[in-house]
């Protein structure tokens, strides 16, 4: 079993930045890849992006592409995304996902094992 702790969310005006992070504990296989998903009102669960844990290879959604950055903390088994640039279009809550490496690759949300709670992240205009 695997459990998921994300925070960092909050409210950040247009152009500004944020890190999450996601906190896992429990088995963490060395062939998984952790995701981060988004949700907006009425909307569908995106991909923003992933990364493998063995290699450390980072995917990304287009519309983030040069404004998030994934990172991880092998020691800490924490993953983070940092958030910069921030658009009012960024408004969701964010959630992280662990998984087979399909997660990130295809950003496939069907692919998750194991989902945390979510954060809210607020972008004003």
């Amino acid at each position: 079993q695997v459990q998921l702790v994300e925070s960092g969310g909050g409210l950040v005006q247009a152009g500004g930045s944020l890190r999450l992070s996601c906190a896992a504990s429990g088995r963490i296989f060395s062939s998984y890849a952790m995701g981060w998903f988004r949700q907006a009102p009425g909307k569908e669960r995106e991909f923003v992006g992933g990364i493998r844990w063995s290699s450390g290879s980072t995917y990304y959604a287009d519309s983030v592409k040069g404004r998030f950055t994934i990172s991880r903390d092998n020691a800490k088994t924490t993953v983070y995304l940092q958030m910069n640039s921030l658009k009012p279009e960024d408004t969701a809550v964010y959630y992280c996902a662990a998984g087979p490496s399909s997660l990130v690759i295809w950003g496939s949300l069907s692919s998750a094992d194991y989902w945390g709670q979510g954060t809210q992240v607020t972008v004003s205009s």
